[in-house]
């Protein structure tokens, strides 16, 4: 008996769907392949992204990160400053100095690698099973029609 067409469009459609999840899968895990063993410099600048850039306090000036510190820390002795702001600083630097102690700890090109593993492989599992469902339903329709 033959299958109505919508019938017909539907498992190609899936069995097309899920071959392009595949391929798609395949092809972000040999760039992560590629990028891990053979061009290790090919995503270097997200090593670069690692600390945000630092409010100027002294305008066309390059200060950096350990001066804008230090300088908060001396104006907090030498300045003319409230209790509260005082605790406003010393809780700021504290915060400061914990957010530079995990920054230190992270590794900012292994965190990508594992998102782009972990959505490579969801495309690829996802994508399988829906091809082979709906392209074993299509061969064993198409079996099944010639044998009619």
């Amino acid at each position: 008996m033959k299958q109505p067409l919508i019938r017909t469009i539907y498992l190609y459609l899936f069995a097309l769907i899920g071959l392009v999840l595949m391929a798609i899968g395949t092809v972000r895990l040999t760039d992560l392949v590629l990028k891990t063993f053979i061009f290790t410099r090919a995503d270097q600048e997200l090593n670069y992204m690692k600390q945000p850039p630092m409010i100027s306090l002294f305008p066309g000036k390059d200060v950096s990160e350990e001066d804008l510190v230090s300088t908060i820390e001396k104006c907090q002795e030498k300045c003319d400053l409230t209790a509260d702001e005082k605790e406003q600083i010393d809780s700021w630097l504290k915060d400061y100095r914990n957010w530079q102690e995990t920054v230190a700890r992270m590794d900012y090109r292994a965190q990508q690698r594992d998102r782009d593993l972990a959505q490579s492989l969801a495309f690829i599992l996802v994508g399988l099973p829906l091809y082979l469902y709906h392209w074993s339903t299509i061969k064993r329709e198409t079996k099944n029609e010639a044998e009619a």
